[in-house]
């Protein structure tokens, strides 16, 4: 299950939005044996994901995605995603906004999961794999 909540002002979200998010949700949860646990996804503008971002990561700068784990039964945590950055990447990566959207999006669920391509070249292997095997059957 999914629950999202849009915290932006200019980026709207259809109920085939939705939908697909949460098509995609239970794809990657199943495929990593974590299909009964819901995972929160909130949209935010470029300030307050920099903020975030500085806070938790460090880093002073916008980004695209950030994965936090929630200590609450049932729910594997949050991924914020700011809508505003992704766009900027699917423009400099020449691809639609919403192959963007939800390759941040699975690459959210996977660190919820427990991957995490900042430790290892073989754990970076890893998880872009898994992230191309999800969204090629989304």
């Amino acid at each position: 299950m999914i629950e999202i909540n849009n915290k932006t002002k200019g980026y709207p979200l259809s109920p085939v939005d939705k939908k697909v998010f949460s098509t995609v949700a239970k794809k990657v949860l199943k495929g990593e044996n974590r299909g009964t646990e819901t995972v929160s996804l909130a949209f935010v503008g470029k300030e307050e994901i920099k903020k975030l971002n500085k806070e938790f990561r460090k880093k002073n700068k916008a980004t695209d995605v950030l994965s936090f784990e929630l200590n609450d039964a049932g729910c594997l945590g949050e991924i914020v995603i700011c809508p505003e950055v992704v766009k900027g990447n699917a423009e400099k990566y020449k691809i639609s906004e919403q192959e963007e959207m939800l390759k941040v999006f699975v690459h959210g669920i996977l660190h919820l999961c427990g991957y995490d391509h900042e430790k290892s070249e073989k754990e970076a292997e890893l998880m872009e794999s898994k992230q191309e095997k999800y969204l090629s059957k989304a």
